[in-house]
């Protein structure tokens, strides 16, 4: 079987949607970032098939999804680790597999971790919105949430897919695998305190690095919530002016409890940061720590 180059989207999951780097240099215009939650893995499953990192990936949620190949193509699953099927046929997670056209890719649900990335090789050829094909959940920019029946064009492939692997997404493992999602593990996020630490008690800065919190199921692509943990008392009173927030910002509400923004992020926030946790592999891991996960946060560098 062969046809035009595309994916049919047979069983959309949870929560599928269509990432790449997302769209930074817009906060001044009122537009979050958004993006892959775990870059890592975004990036080495566009290395497997031989796309630029930018290309666009599927990001599943939990439960996985299932697509049809309406042309042959080689396509690669990273991420959270799974079960991964062609035509039900068991195939390698974390390498490059080639499917004949009208074969059909089953990723199944996240062994651990939350999030898996499926990459095809030509990258997910949908429509860019200011420079990216994004799906923000935040603002509705970018391509809606994948639906069954969702047919989702490819572009034209690059270079040859690779094979194997010498870099890693979230967590340990070879191929991006989601340690933070494992059960019993805990999920360790370095702290830069500012630019609103001096709105705490130093009582509270103290207990901060002691104490530790879960992942609420209140969590989402926006932000990682917190719970079970000692709230955060302020030092001051009084209402915040709205100021700009970044990937990463641990913003305290009036409960006290910390949230961490993730990639679709609000541009502005009037509740005080107590500090930002550095991008890279500490962000990938908080994209699939499952809620119930415990959580700590430690000293980064000098504060």
């Amino acid at each position: 079987m062969s046809g035009p180059r595309g994916l049919l989207v047979l069983r959309a999951g949870a929560l599928t949607t269509v990432q790449d780097r997302g769209r930074p240099g817009w906060a001044h215009l009122g537009v979050p970032r958004s993006g892959a939650l775990d870059a890592g893995a975004h990036a080495l499953a566009n290395r497997l098939v031989g796309n630029p990192v930018d290309a666009a990936t599927l990001e599943t949620t939990l439960d996985g999804v299932a697509l049809r190949a309406l042309a042959p193509v080689t396509v690669a699953v990273t991420g959270a680790p799974c079960a991964v099927r062609a035509s039900g046929r068991p195939v390698a997670w974390g390498e490059p597999v080639w499917l004949p056209g009208g074969a059909e890719l089953e990723v199944g649900r996240a062994e651990s971790g939350l999030r898996s990335y499926v990459a095809v090789r030509g990258g997910f050829g949908v429509p860019a919105v200011l420079g990216s094909r994004a799906t923000d959940l935040l603002s509705g920019l970018g391509p809606p949430v994948l639906a069954a029946g969702t047919l989702l064009p490819v572009g034209p492939p690059g270079r040859d897919p690779a094979r194997g692997t010498d870099g890693a997404g979230a967590g340990a493992g070879p191929a991006g695998s989601a340690g933070a999602g494992a059960a019993g593990s805990e999920l360790v996020l370095p702290l830069r305190l500012g630019p609103r630490a001096d709105w705490f008690t130093a009582e509270s800065i103290a207990g901060l690095w002691r104490s530790g919190y879960r992942v609420s199921a209140l969590s989402n692509r926006i932000g990682l919530r917190t719970e079970a943990g000692p709230p955060l008392r302020r030092a001051r009173g009084g209402e915040l002016p709205s100021e700009g927030m970044v990937l990463g910002a641990v913003q305290v509400p009036p409960d006290g409890l910390p949230v961490v923004f993730l990639a679709d992020h609000p541009v502005t926030g009037g509740y005080p940061v107590i500090g930002v946790i550095p991008e890279g592999p500490p962000l990938d891991a908080a994209a699939q720590a499952r809620p119930g996960t415990g959580v700590r946060f430690v000293r980064a560098g000098r504060n």
